[in-house]
């Protein structure tokens, strides 16, 4: 509906029927089911998944360590993919989903500095839209030949490189999500996905740092606008920090039926090893009223007993 004048449709591959169950295979190629964009499956990560919606059958319990009234909640195990994005993609999801959102800290012990892996994401298992294709080369990303090899054998014809496994192993401390935190309020659902980064010394202390990446979703046909942000850092060290600010990543992200979800990620730091963050995103409707919408509270963990620093891409 909206490609430019003079551009036709190409067919790109033949649909799969998805797996309701199960999980699917490094170099399986799929559309996002949200997004849009082409990507190629690394390799399956398991979480635990903390959904409020469906919290356990208990009584309200009063208000939690991280000032956060919740009920008890449960998580189950459920499978997100690490994902190469198509470099062809980038630039018509740019406006709704961040294609730098895999980040890490610099080699260098003295330095804050972050460095991104251009189009890397993760995927929730119901996200994957599979497709086949006989194209040997489906994919458009500095690291898919790196990565990934091309076998006609195999089903799917694209099988792990020694360098994808040696490069998933040595980075796993910081690319592996373990928890993933979801809640819906008024139709906007909030997921969270925390990762620790590492540790760093600076003027005789540590800082932990960690990233986090949010998707919003708009579950209803209004649309609505995402005006402020209101975040509650507690560190184990006994501080409590409260951030507000406009938007998000300098953005005011509309949520629409026809655009209806934003994700994007960030970074915190902290002088204890561990500590929780929780909050409220404000919305405002077409008539002008707000309303907050609840981001459930997630706990920040550190790897204590890892000592390497993230090693990036290096060969």
């Amino acid at each position: 509906r909206n490609r430019p004048e003079g551009k036709v449709l190409e067919t790109v591959g033949v649909f799969e029927a998805p797996k309701p169950h199960g999980k699917y295979e490094t170099g399986q190629l799929f559309l996002h089911s949200v997004f849009g964009y082409r990507g190629i499956v690394l390799f399956p990560w398991q979480a635990r998944l903390y959904d409020r919606d469906v919290a356990s059958p208990v009584a309200e319990k009063s208000e939690n360590a991280a000032g956060h009234g919740s009920k008890e909640v449960k998580g189950k195990t459920h499978t997100y993919y690490q994902v190469l994005i198509d470099a062809r993609d980038c630039p018509h999801i740019s406006q709704r989903s961040q294609t730098e959102a895999v980040t890490f800290l610099a080699n260098h012990d003295d330095s804050r500095a972050l460095y991104a892996i251009p189009g890397l994401d993760y995927v929730s298992h119901e996200d994957i839209l599979p497709y086949s294709s006989t194209d040997q080369v489906p994919i458009q990303h500095e690291l898919f030949e790196r990565f990934l090899l091309y076998d006609q054998t195999k089903v799917p014809p694209f099988v792990a490189r020694d360098t994808l496994c040696a490069w998933q192993e040595k980075n796993h401390p910081w690319l592996e999500l373990s928890d993933v935190h979801r809640e819906t309020t008024e139709n906007i659902r909030v997921t969270v996905i925390p990762f620790y980064m590492g540790m760093r010394e600076a003027q005789n202390s540590h800082v932990y740092w960690w990233r986090y990446c949010i998707r919003l979703e708009n579950l209803d046909s209004e649309v609505v606008q995402l005006r402020e942000r209101h975040w509650r850092i507690f560190s184990l060290s006994g501080t409590l920090e409260t951030v507000r600010g406009r938007g998000v990543v300098g953005r005011e992200p509309v949520l629409s039926k026809e655009q209806p979800a934003f994700q994007y990620s960030s970074h915190v730091s902290l002088q204890a090893s561990s500590g929780h963050m929780w909050g409220t995103f404000r919305f405002e409707r077409p008539d002008g009223s707000h309303f907050d919408v609840r981001i459930p509270p997630f706990s920040l963990e550190s790897n204590k007993d890892e000592k390497t620093p993230p090693s990036g891409l290096h060969w």
